[in-house]
């Protein structure tokens, strides 16, 4: 029955969503840097990642991509170079936003980015996302139940772990930076979520 797929997709899926990637590093960054509607941008970016990636799942796309080595490859190292480039920003921003606080120089226009294309190709160019739907998805599917509806119902699932669990951590994010009223906490957080999406990066590329 669907509804024991859906069941079983919830209950083995809840531990990945809950597990620190980019797109927690993400909504944890921009919540601390007070940028409003954060998380709901980082939520529908990283969605719109796990519906392209259900959706290619299900015509069989992304088995073609995964099958060849060469072209895993490309998407494996085009990844890890967006996720090594983010972090490398992110840690380059802390740095210059210090340095201009220091001189009382405004910020530049064009360090800021929005969340919602970040969300999206952090999770787009992730293979280990795409193997979620090779792979694990449809272990709970029979063969008849297999389609695009099916891997969009469990792609749903999926974003509905992931959005409660931001809004849970932001939202404690929030209240521990009105209570600290202090530069010092974004900063470390900013710094530690470089370092960390660097090493997703390279883990992802490397793996």
């Amino acid at each position: 029955m669907l509804w024991a797929a859906v069941v079983g997709f919830l209950v083995a899926i809840t531990p990945v969503a809950l597990t620190p990637g980019a797109s927690f590093t993400l909504a944890t960054q921009r919540t601390l840097a007070g940028h409003r509607n954060a998380t709901a941008w980082v939520v529908v970016g990283t969605a719109t990642g796990i519906y392209v990636h259900a959706l290619l799942a299900a015509v069989g796309l992304s088995a073609v991509v995964m099958r060849s080595a060469q072209a895993f490859t490309v998407v494996k190292v085009l990844g890890g170079i967006y996720l090594i480039s983010l972090g490398a920003w992110t840690l380059w921003q802390t740095r210059h936003r210090q340095q201009s606080k220091a001189s009382g120089a405004p910020q530049l226009p064009w360090t800021g980015r929005h969340s919602y294309p970040q969300a999206v190709l952090a999770n787009v160019l992730n293979p280990k996302a795409a193997s979620v739907y090779l792979t694990l998805a449809p272990q709970f599917l029979t063969a008849d139940q297999v389609g695009v509806l099916t891997m969009l119902l469990l792609a749903t699932v999926h974003v509905a772990v992931m959005a409660v669990w931001l809004a849970v951590w932001t939202a404690v994010l929030r209240r521990a930076r009105r209570a600290a009223r202090s530069d010092r906490l974004t900063t470390t957080v900013n710094r530690v979520g470089g370092a960390i999406l660097i090493a997703l990066g390279i883990r992802t590329a490397r793996t």
